[in-house]
């Protein structure tokens, strides 16, 4: 071979190897041909996603981080003095680019993923967790931030200037900013370890989700399953494979209408365990070794961190401060829903016994028998409720509260592109048209979705050089689709569920503060519950359910005689769902309590704890360690208490409007909407007396709960 044809290949092989080794050297014509990358032309700057493809998102993560490495940089090796505006305010407003291409990935992996997106999360997960940590541990950029910091008290910042500038600091101190440098190494290495194994736990459950299935060849064993139920697992059964019968999945839609209505109690077992061993059946889905694994690297972590704990690491930065205020809190709870539910037990048992089921009374018997009570009790069955709680209805009524409480309109959107064709849109305006933000909605379960339901800002609300940003927000459920002869009816549970992340919505669509970082629902974990949960008070009230619930069928508004057994049936089983709940809170607890990196068997620690709350078996935690994904590869590890603390916050925030004797009352909402405008850029507990006048109250909680 001729030496110049020798180097010219050599040039080739090692542009080759450039290419792959660092995949941000993509060629030009992928960058223009990327709509991630590109201007959005699009109403009101909302991501094409009738223009993203699968292909389009890692070059842009990687371009992302390219970028927002350089802006770092140049904060850091600024010669300048540093400042508020050149450092503090600098970091807060660089890698936007790399914000909004996570931002649009993670809502949509959430929500409709797929292979090619699945092995695009694992892939990038270190990357971003390594990014973050060569920003965080950054010794340049820190001592930029700690001058600024030091000398706090001689700026005249305004209140959420100073607040950016204290969390900028502590989040950089939380990162491991004072760690000696030679154990700095080892903190990256867990990181990116934890990205990735949180990244397996969700794509686990997901998986073991979706694999199980029940199928029933006898209409039988379906039981009193309402027709729309019965077609959905019909067209299930189809979808596949089967000709005949019906089909029922680990989907929440699907599960629990099975356990309430099907009196084949071998049945009900077989889907009740298979829920409840989701992660834990010894395959490639296991999370046992990850659960082990991520517990012992969370306790390493904390240790380099100064903490005893993982718990102690994060309620340092939260409201409750310490594990010991958590538990105190819960064990306040705890003795009085663990007696009601041993009562709602001895209740459920006697019934089937008085059925001649003479065998004992197990888990997967509770909802089955709680129906049949409460029709004996209330003359209530909840499936009378349902054909007033048609999804579009319930959606409507949460608008409605919007509107009565703040005067926000809802205006549905044909033109915005979306990620999937069961969303739906809408412009969010002001009383005067003044737009507010986009919200999108996707209600319906499917196999690409994960469980639950959530909110995501695809666009947080921020004020850059005094131009309003607007939000733009998600809500995500999984509620049974319509079928061809029936439309997708609600049951109150779920009902509830449309309130609750509306209440996320407009927590992100009503901020009014300057800084991202601080706006909508970076808050808190133990506060951002709140604004959520305190709409589940308006939608049961007779007055508002007299604006929305009414029959699909007629029109007919839900009878009053309806509304007052559906509000009397409702504190039974109070027990049962409080203490599934908290059984779930305190596992979290004890896992992100424990101060050695032993790795434990995860069953064998589980039942430990269980038992040593008295948890009766007839209940398992809401959440079992294999499938708990809020703790696991959610952000809610030692905070999944945060749903009972918000609850105190919302049952006595809600009183406030009974008090006036106007559920409606707008003072009372002025004064709620300024709380949730303000973001994180006040203490939560602050911000909750400025509203309320003083600290909340469990009493108005214990009185709902009919404790």
């Amino acid at each position: 071979m001729k030496l110049s044809k020798l180097i010219t290949f050599f040039i080739v092989f090692w542009f080759f190897i450039a290419c792959t080794i660092n995949p941000t050297k993509s060629t030009q014509k992928d960058m223009i041909n990327n709509p991630l990358l590109s201007q959005w032309e699009t109403p009101f700057g909302v991501p094409p996603f009738d223009q993203i493809k699968n292909e389009h998102y890692l070059p842009a993560f990687y371009r992302g981080i390219e970028a927002a490495q350089k802006e770092i940089d140049l904060i850091a090796t600024s010669v300048k003095t540093p400042s508020f505006k050149n450092t503090i305010e600098a970091f807060e407003l660089s890698g936007s680019l790399l914000t909004t291409i996570r931002k649009v990935f993670y809502a949509v992996n959430g929500a409709n993923t797929n292979d090619k997106l699945k092995n695009i999360a694992k892939e990038i997960a270190p990357k971003l967790a390594a990014h973050r940590d060569n920003i965080m541990l950054n010794e340049k950029l820190f001592q930029r931030v700690k001058t600024v910091y030091d000398q706090k008290e001689n700026l005249d910042l305004t209140a959420e200037e100073n607040k950016l500038l204290e969390e900028t600091y502590k989040s950089f101190v939380r990162a491991g900013a004072n760690v000696i440098a030679g154990k700095k190494e080892r903190l990256r290495e867990i990181n990116a370890h934890l990205a990735t194994l949180a990244q397996q736990f969700g794509e686990n459950v997901l998986d073991e989700t979706n694999s199980f299935e029940l199928y029933v060849d006898a209409k039988k064993d379906l039981g009193n399953l309402s027709e729309g139920l019965c077609a959905n697992a019909s067209e299930e059964a189809k979808r596949r494979g089967r000709e005949n019968g019906w089909l029922f999945t680990l989907q929440r839609p699907s599960i629990n209408p099975f356990l309430v209505a099907s009196p084949n109690r071998n049945l009900r077992k077989r889907i009740f365990d298979g829920y409840a061993l989701r992660g834990a059946n010894n395959n490639k889905q296991d999370n046992k070794a990850i659960v082990s694994e991520m517990v012992s690297l969370r306790v390493e972590k904390a240790k380099l961190l100064g903490f005893d704990t993982h718990a102690d690491y994060v309620l340092s930065n939260s409201m409750a401060k310490t594990p010991k205020a958590v538990l105190d809190f819960l064990d306040k709870l705890w003795s009085p829903a663990l007696e009601m539910a041993k009562s709602e037990r001895t209740a459920l048992a006697d019934k089937m016994k008085s059925e001649g089921v003479n065998e004992t009374f197990r888990g997967s018997d509770w909802r089955y028998y709680v129906e049949k009570v409460r029709k004996e009790r209330y003359d209530f069955n909840e499936e009378e409720t349902r054909p007033y709680f048609e999804f579009t209805a319930v959606l409507q009524g949460a608008f409605t509260l919007a509107n009565k409480l703040f005067g926000l309109q809802f205006v549905k959107k044909s033109d915005i592109p979306i990620w999937h064709k069961d969303q739906q849109v809408f412009e969010v305006l002001e009383a005067d048209g003044t737009h507010v933000g986009i919200l999108y909605m996707d209600f319906f379960a499917r196999e690409s979705k994960r469980g639950g339901a959530w909110m995501n800002s695809l666009r947080s609300q921020s004020k850059v050089a005094g131009k309003m940003i607007t939000p733009i927000i998600t809500n995500n459920f999984n509620f049974p689709a319509p079928t061809k002869d029936t439309p997708s009816l609600l049951s109150f549970s779920e009902a509830q569920t449309v309130f609750h992340e509306f209440g996320h919505g407009l927590h992100g669509l009503l901020s009014d503060v300057t800084y991202e970082s601080l706006s909508g629902t970076n808050v808190p974990r133990d506060f951002v519950e709140f604004p959520s949960q305190v709409m589940e008070n308006w939608m049961s009230q007779p007055e508002m359910l007299q604006l929305y619930a009414k029959h699909y069928k007629t029109g007919e508004v839900i009878p009053m005689q309806l509304v007052n057994k559906m509000n009397e049936a409702a504190k039974f089983n109070q027990g049962f769902a409080t203490v599934e709940y908290m059984a779930a809170a305190y596992l979290d607890m004890y896992w992100h309590s424990i101060s050695d990196t032993d790795k434990r068997d995860v069953h064998q620690f589980e039942n430990e704890m269980m038992r040593r709350i008295d948890l009766i078996e007839e209940i398992l935690p809401r959440y079992k360690s294999t499938y708990f994904q809020h703790i696991f590869s959610g952000g809610y590890s030692s905070a999944y208490y945060s749903y009972l603390w918000s609850e105190v916050l919302d049952a006595d925030a809600f009183a406030a409007f009974t008090e006036t004797g106007d559920i409606f009352n707008p003072e009372i909402a002025k004064k709620y909407r300024t709380l949730i405008s303000k973001g994180g850029t006040e203490d939560g507990m602050e911000l909750y007396k400025a509203f309320r006048g003083r600290a909340p109250k469990i009493t108005s909680l214990l009185a709902k709960k009919g404790f």
